[in-house]
């Protein structure tokens, strides 16, 4: 008995020493993240760009760097997904043909194997069209008129397209579905969130998923819990003080900037 109590002291020792020697090399990505965590959740977004552009810069190994992106996804996305239910803001007859195929094609964009190069000219291409995209897009008005023709052949195209980007380079995929959305009046501003987080939400299983059966998957499993657990509690936070920082457009302009910054980085690293 005594032998097991020691075990057990010295096993939760150890974890507590782990935890102290990743805050204490990490601390300033677990910070960003908490940040990202509450602005993005408070608007009903996932941040999955904004945690590319913080891990892209952290000298993380790339492999781990899409995995833990779409974890904190996950954490934070899942509150927003909730809270939307609850408003009963789901059309499940019209989200369906955008998840359709953007599920299975998550996972294997998150089930291919990838060299570095490819990995950071991928993402740095993919986040600087995030940037300008999300730069350049008007602001939504509060009453959009809704247009009920949308073919199942367009709109699982446009989910599997971007289903697959998600589950490649580690993104929500959120950022490129609410603008196209928006731009062919698929439903209110409110129902867009919400389809968009239920899209980062399941894409983001999925490419986890693919990512965790490649057999070149590698993580810090330390550094992945805390930061996981970070963005959870950010999310609910934000969640709680929804709208209370910026607008979501002035979060936009703010992330773009941040984001174009690091793709040009990444693109002239690889590229050049």
């Amino acid at each position: 008995m005594y032998l097991y109590v020691l075990n057990i002291k010295n096993s939760i020792r150890f974890m507590i020493d782990i935890a102290v020697a990743v805050l204490s090399e990490f601390w300033l990505i677990i910070l960003l993240f908490f940040v990202i965590a509450v602005l993005y959740s408070s608007v009903g977004f996932g941040g999955g760009s904004s945690y590319l552009a913080v891990l892209a810069l952290s000298g993380l190994f790339y492999t781990q760097i899409r995995f833990l992106a779409l974890l904190c996804n996950i954490a934070v996305v899942t509150s927003n997904v909730i809270f939307f239910q609850k408003q009963k803001q789901y059309d499940w007859i019209k989200i369906l043909p955008l998840v359709v195929t953007s599920i299975p094609l998550a996972f294997l964009g998150g089930y291919l194997k990838l060299t570095q190069a490819v990995f950071f000219i991928s993402l740095g291409f993919t986040l600087l069209f995030a940037a300008l995209s999300m730069w350049f897009s008007r602001r939504i008005r509060k009453v959009q008129k809704k247009n009920s023709n949308h073919s199942f052949l367009k709109s699982s195209s446009i989910g599997g397209l971007i289903g697959f980007l998600s589950g490649l380079v580690g993104i929500g995929g959120g950022i490129f579905l609410a603008p196209l959305l928006h731009l062919i009046y698929w439903d209110s501003p409110k129902k867009i969130a919400a389809v968009a987080s239920f899209f980062i939400l399941v894409n983001s299983i999925s490419g986890l998923t693919g990512q965790f059966l490649n057999a070149d998957f590698l993580i810090n499993w330390p550094l992945t819990l805390i930061l996981t657990f970070t963005v959870f509690i950010g999310g609910i936070l934000g969640n709680k003080l929804r709208n209370s920082f910026l607008s979501p457009i002035q979060l936009k302009k703010a992330t773009a900037i941040l984001i174009a910054f690091v793709s040009i980085r990444i693109l002239i690293n690889y590229l050049f």
